[in-house]
């Protein structure tokens, strides 16, 4: 196995963005993962104008690990108000429980304290996603009880096969140089 290196995305990697996000969440691809959200949401989990806008806000940034030439996993981290943001976060299906995720997640984490100086990460998660949320307990994130509502009607977000969705917010406190406290 060869060497994960990291990067920060520019435009010209929306197209394989589109490509790894899509993989890990949506259609049969995604079921050879434990990320798949495919018997929850169908069609799009984001478009190239989201990507756009995430790549032109301040204080935004996704953050990209490749093996070789392969894009294997993403994370788009953000300073939302002063609290650090985590969202977008895919590994390749095929790439899912080798350790890639843990260390984007860390790399997200670290990014965001020591850029921005944020001390806390906060992300949403649908709520019925068990497994995924104790992935991230399992790395220091708490579940809030805060919950916001899913897009329904918005077909940029995909078109949920239940009508109980909805989002948590999970937070995780951050040491002021970029370590998980």
């Amino acid at each position: 196995m060869s060497t994960l290196n990291l990067r920060t995305a520019t435009r010209d990697d929306i197209p394989a963005l589109l490509t790894l996000v899509t993989s890990a969440y949506r259609g049969e691809e995604s079921r050879a993962g434990w990320t798949s959200e495919a018997d929850l949401i169908e069609g799009a989990r984001l478009d190239a104008a989201a990507l756009e806008a995430d790549l032109a806000r301040p204080r935004s940034r996704i953050l990209l690990a490749e093996r070789g030439d392969q894009l294997v996993a993403c994370a788009h981290v953000a300073d939302d108000h002063g609290k650090g943001y985590f969202g977008m976060f895919s590994v390749d299906p095929n790439q899912q429980g080798a350790g890639v995720g843990k260390l984007v997640l860390a790399e997200a984490e670290a990014f965001a304290a020591r850029e921005w100086g944020v001390s806390v990460m906060q992300m949403t998660v649908i709520d019925v996603r068990e497994e995924l949320i104790a992935f991230y307990e399992r790395r220091g994130y708490v579940r809030t009880g805060i919950t916001k509502p899913f897009p329904y009607g918005e077909e940029r977000f995909g078109i949920p096969q239940r009508d109980d969705l909805q989002f948590e917010v999970l937070t995780k406190s951050l040491d002021p140089i970029g370590a998980p406290a």
